[in-house]
């Protein structure tokens, strides 16, 4: 499996909202990341199967394939992958899950930069 790109940290941003998916794009490659985005978990998956992602930012509510859904498979393609689970509609449950899963940090929605920013630069120290 190929590294995303040689020289940056690679960031796959999973969201069905077109606009949530390129608006982080774009912070995120201004940011000095190499960035790519999948629509759905499928997609996502699809993308990973080639390419060695170094952290993935995933929405939850997702059709075809959610978030979890997501989470659990990924990990089965790039056991390495850092992920950080986004979603509008939190709860306790949906947390819980996604930790015990293997995410490593959970951000609701609507995002602010700042905090993005870092916990992406907290989990890429980790890594």
């Amino acid at each position: 499996m190929q590294p995303a790109h040689s020289d940056k940290k690679s960031i796959l941003i999973v969201d069905d909202e077109l606009h949530v998916r390129d608006g982080l794009a774009e912070i995120l490659q201004h940011e000095g990341f190499y960035v790519e985005t999948a629509k759905d978990g499928k997609e996502a998956l699809s993308l990973s199967v080639n390419k060695k992602f170094d952290l993935m930012i995933s929405d939850i509510k997702m059709p075809e394939m959610d978030g979890m859904q997501l989470l659990d498979e990924i990990q089965k393609v790039n056991p390495a992958i850092r992920v950080i689970m986004v979603t509008a509609f939190g709860d306790v449950q949906t947390y819980l899950k996604s930790m015990q899963l293997g995410a490593h940090e959970y951000i609701n929605k609507p995002i602010r930069i700042q905090e993005l920013k870092r916990v992406i630069s907290t989990i890429m120290e980790q890594s």
